[in-house]
């Protein structure tokens, strides 16, 4: 309780106009600063002593960073768009199902009202619930500095736990998912259905062709030290025949990929991987099911 109170640290306070000043900002202080968007992560940090930043850089003035369009062939969120505009969105229910569900199922609504995408993203929580939907979505991340842009695979993002690639003078600034045929599910275990830390996540990207499937893309969330793609499943189900029990076998041969912390206190590494096996199952089963096809 005593954590919960006290007071923040020390620190010098900076609000930018624009992307331009943030970024200039950003390259000035780098390690020494970090980013307040929502600030649904950081506040607690720095409550707890977890973030001892010199400068915090807040984001809340840039506003064309937050929004959610199409752009030809892709759908395009701004880093700063909150949760509560995702889940709000027919246009991210229409094209990003998965990422659509498991933003309602994500804390309370003062919370998705301040969460950002991107904050959830740059923390990099092995269990972030962003993570598994856009993995499966084929996402990609645009990175902005000083120095130019570049656009990285959100496959890659990832390093280990609250560990990514993001360069100390860089802004993720928008989530860019390709426009694909196909439906999508995301399913979490938690203690309770929203506002609580996912035990195991899984999401899951399903087209089929003529009673077999044509493409299958599984990720998972809090079950390795990073939000992973399972390739097991992916490769056994492809062109596989659309069937409980094509899925049942496909499911048994992921088991070795999942690598759950043993520091964990919640639940064993032993219940992570079962339970997987088992969303993994569902989220399938289901797809198939509302296709008419298992």
């Amino acid at each position: 309780m005593e954590a919960e109170t006290r007071q923040l640290p020390k620190f010098d306070y900076v609000v930018p106009s624009s992307l331009f000043e943030a970024c200039k900002l950003r390259k000035v202080y780098q390690e020494r600063a970090r980013l307040l968007a929502g600030g649904t992560d950081l506040l607690v940090k720095l409550k707890k002593r977890a973030a001892l930043p010199d400068v915090i850089i807040d984001l809340h003035r840039i506003t064309d960073l937050s929004f959610i369009k199409t752009v030809a062939d892709q759908l395009v969120i701004g880093g700063l768009t909150t949760l509560s505009q995702i889940q709000n969105s027919s246009i991210v229910e229409k094209w990003a199902l998965a990422l659509f569900q498991a933003v309602k199922d994500m804390a309370c609504p003062p919370i998705r009202n301040r969460a950002t995408i991107a904050g959830n993203l740059c923390n990099s929580s092995p269990g972030a619930d962003t993570a598994p939907p856009l993995l499966v979505l084929d996402a990609s991340v645009r990175l902005l500095s000083t120095d130019g842009e570049r656009t990285v695979p959100l496959l890659q993002f990832f390093l280990g736990p609250e560990q990514n690639i993001l360069r100390p003078d860089e802004i993720l600034t928008e989530i860019i998912l390709p426009l694909q045929q196909g439906t999508s599910a995301f399913i979490k275990l938690g203690n309770r259905n929203a506002f609580t830390r996912s035990v195991v996540s899984v999401a899951a990207f399903v087209k089929t062709n003529n009673g077999k499937f044509e493409e299958v893309k599984v990720a998972l969330g809090a079950v390795a030290p990073t939000p992973i793609r399972s390739q097991r499943v992916e490769e056994t189900l492809k062109d596989a025949k659309v069937s409980e029990k094509s899925i049942t076998k496909a499911v048994a041969a992921v088991m070795e990929e999942l690598h759950p912390r043993e520091t964990s206190l919640r639940v064993s590494p032993a219940y992570r991987r079962e339970m997987a096996c088992v969303l993994i199952k569902r989220a399938l089963s289901n797809i198939a099911m509302e296709g008419g096809q298992c």
